[in-house]
């Protein structure tokens, strides 16, 4: 399949407060999310999901590494060129009521992009307001009121009609569901779904809920302290997770049948402070398989199984895992 979107040796780094160290969020990262797809971006609080997220919008820049959208640099393109490449890859935000301005009416904040882009009539504008808000089940009727006349699950339903309003290819769902009550969030699942097979949208979806990661990903990636540590389908890596972190990560997952018994792995201590890295394999303080090649040199990602993992034990004698011609 043709990429849609590609991270290319991707990394931020961020001053420390005191700017005596530098924070990387985000460390090498390449992957890349093909026409149709959805790519699940996985990990603890504070992995780099996020950072990771807005710099593939070019929301903030990046220290390094390069981002191309059906093979063309966004890294290259003035502020002119970006801003209409903008139109193609769109994000729906964590929070429903942060995201939305407060003193706007639903109506307006839905058409603003269409204002900003310049795109149709006042009247052909308002048209087309009404016609996001009937497609992702809100009320037309209701497009005078504001924000904090809805509930959040009706909150999220206006940004995502104001994210996919200029017809994006790419929409990027940053824990779009982990505000939301339980109930409420399979319907903006359901949603998200309905509207990626009707306008044919690729999505990348943050989140640190399995979960919900295995109901709507068809890829997955792991992040553990700004790199990706495995990166697969869906079903190959939560079905058979390779790297120990992953594998901490699946044990977790509650288990819907109570007869079943899963062997929960129990991870020591905190992941370690995003200023102060340490040499070798960053999991490797908390990893209960580490070895001292784990505590020295970096792994790299490599496909094993179909997939990229990042793992010294591929190595490890008669239990080390075939890897592809």
């Amino acid at each position: 399949m043709t990429a849609l979107i590609e991270a290319r040796s991707l990394a931020k780094h961020f001053p420390s407060r005191d700017g005596k160290a530098v924070v990387k969020a985000v460390s090498e990262v390449s992957l890349a999310v093909a026409e149709g797809e959805t790519l699940g971006i996985v990990g603890e609080s504070g992995c780099g999901k996020s950072t990771l997220a807005r710099l593939l919008l070019r929301l903030i820049e990046p220290t390094s590494g390069d981002i191309l959208f059906r093979g063309e640099s966004l890294i290259d393109l003035d502020a002119a060129a970006l801003r209409k490449r903008r139109r193609d890859i769109q994000i729906v935000f964590q929070d429903p009521y942060a995201s939305l301005d407060p003193r706007m009416t639903i109506a307006s904040i839905i058409a603003e992009p269409l204002d900003i882009h310049g795109i149709g009539s006042r009247a052909e504008r308002r048209t087309k307001t009404l016609e996001l808000l009937d497609l992702v089940g809100l009320d037309p009727a209701a497009a005078g009121r504001y924000p904090h006349e809805f509930s959040g699950g009706q909150r999220q339903r206006i940004g995502i009609a104001r994210a996919i309003a200029l017809e994006p290819r790419l929409v990027v769902l940053d824990e779009p569901v982990s505000a939301l009550d339980v109930s409420i969030q399979s319907q903006i699942l359901n949603l998200l779904a309905d509207l990626k097979a009707r306008l044919r949208l690729s999505y990348i979806f943050i989140s640190h809920d399995l979960s919900v990661v295995e109901h709507v990903s068809d890829a997955v990636a792991v992040m553990y302290l700004g790199r990706i540590v495995e990166h697969g389908k869906t079903e190959d890596v939560l079905s058979n997770p390779l790297h120990p972190y992953t594998q901490a990560l699946v044990s977790a997952v509650p288990e819907i049948d109570p007869a079943a018994k899963r062997q929960r792995i129990v991870l020591s201590g905190d992941p370690p402070n995003p200023e102060h890295i340490p040499p070798g394999c960053p999991f490797h303080p908390r990893c209960p398989q580490a070895f001292d090649t784990c505590r020295n040199l970096l792994p790299p990602l490599e496909t094993v199984r179909g997939r990229q993992i990042a793992c010294h034990l591929i190595h490890i004698g008669a239990s080390a895992l075939p890897r592809n011609p």
